[in-house]
């Protein structure tokens, strides 16, 4: 077994069990891509088994702290069957959910999602690129089903010197799907959407948004960044008679206007605007426009911390931008998605950001991924998805 000795006093995040080694903590050692590797401390000592990712930043991530662990097609068996096995126990109101996350589940850099009778994964680092084939087979088995598409097309795997794939890894036919998601139905495409089809851990603060639009009476509603209009679908659902899905994809504007079409909504009360979300903000409130809830789900501004900066003046722009078009008494729903920002970060930019729209609120809700994206213990990282709800005063 090659062995990577870790530079002395860099092993204190491994002892807590944090599955991250980055290149600058290595003293010595390598591997091919995806081997498993014995990580030592400059004493000596057993740290843990991780995959060796000759190319990535993150040299090692960590399969088990365990050292009499053997890392073996059983090894990912019972991950695969824990994983999975959690899931079952959770309140999921759909047919669409996520079966392993990356390094919550144990299996850093692997996404699988489960679209109705689809699995559809994503291969992100060496180590799981490696065990591919076992873990196709073990997805499977362990499901029952009988199609698996891949959708490794994610620039972090250039970061892993690896080539982007995509297809159809068991089975074949339709990548077209329609799932159900609490009383609604909503379509994708597995082989086209983003990340693996669809944004499935927004699916309960959808709920919550419905369930807000009804109990506070919110009639005319933006939803900006709308990709295809889930939050639209959820505002519909909770009786606005106004829907505006702003974004700037033509193709996932015409998705949202049929999903408000395939749940049986008058699509008099919905319009898409295929548009620059800042400069509609801005056209909105020149008109002197006023909306009773707005939602801001933009893409990634941050990446990593070392983005966070640049990213805190877009939030803070959009973000008061949206208290401004707020009525009073509105609702603001509003998220980043961005590892580089923390949630307290967070609130501190839209408080920043509702002290120069000479706005407050109270804070109704935070809100973060739907559990079956789970967050654990020793990866605070996990934690990319952060939201608030408020309510203008």
């Amino acid at each position: 077994m090659k062995k990577i000795i870790i530079r002395a006093g860099k092993e204190r995040s491994l002892q807590r069990r944090h599955p991250w080694v980055f290149e600058g903590s290595v003293q010595r050692g390598g591997a091919d891509a995806g081997e498993t590797v014995r990580v030592e401390s400059a004493a000596g000592e057993f740290l843990c088994w991780g995959a060796f990712s000759p190319n990535s930043n993150i040299r090692v991530r960590a399969w088990s702290f365990d050292e009499a662990q053997r890392i073996d097609a059983a090894f990912f068996e019972q991950r695969v069957q824990r994983a999975i096995a959690m899931r079952q126990r959770l309140p999921i109101a759909s047919d669409a959910l996520r079966l392993i996350h990356g390094e919550a589940d144990g299996l850093p850099g692997l996404i699988v999602d489960r679209y109705g009778d689809t699995l559809v994964a994503q291969f992100l680092s060496a180590g799981v690129e490696r065990w591919k084939p076992v873990l196709c087979a073990q997805l499977l088995a362990a499901t029952g089903l009988t199609r698996l598409y891949e959708r490794s097309d994610a620039q972090v795997r250039e970061l892993e010197g690896l080539p982007q794939q995509t297809g159809w890894l068991q089975g074949e036919g339709a990548t077209e799907i329609v799932i159900q998601e609490h009383e609604w139905r909503l379509s994708l495409d597995v082989a086209e959407g983003h990340k693996t089809g669809y944004y499935l851990d927004q699916r309960d603060n959808r709920k919550k948004f419905a369930d807000a639009v009804r109990q506070y009476g919110s009639k005319s509603v933006l939803n900006c960044f709308s990709y295809t209009g889930g939050f639209s679908v959820a505002a519909l659902a909770g009786g606005a008679t106004e829907v505006i899905s702003v974004d700037s994809s033509a193709p996932a504007l015409a998705r949202a206007e049929a999903h408000v079409a395939l749940n049986g909504f008058d699509a008099g009360r919905h319009r898409s605007l295929d548009a620059d979300v800042n400069a509609t903000l801005r056209n909105f409130l020149k008109e002197g426009r006023q909306f009773d809830a707005i939602v801001l789900d933009p893409p990634k501004f941050a990446p990593t911390v070392a983005h966070a900066e640049r990213a805190a003046r877009a939030y803070k722009d959009i973000n008061r931008l949206g208290l401004r078009l707020l009525a009073p008494g509105g609702l603001l729903f509003t998220f980043s998605c961005s590892g580089g920002i923390s949630p307290d970060l967070f609130h501190k930019i839209v408080a920043g950001a509702g002290m120069d729209a000479e706005v407050d609120g109270y804070v109704l809700d935070r809100v973060g991924a739907s559990p079956d994206h789970p967050q654990t213990i020793n990866f605070p990282e996990g934690e990319y998805l952060k939201g608030l709800l408020i309510l203008k005063a």
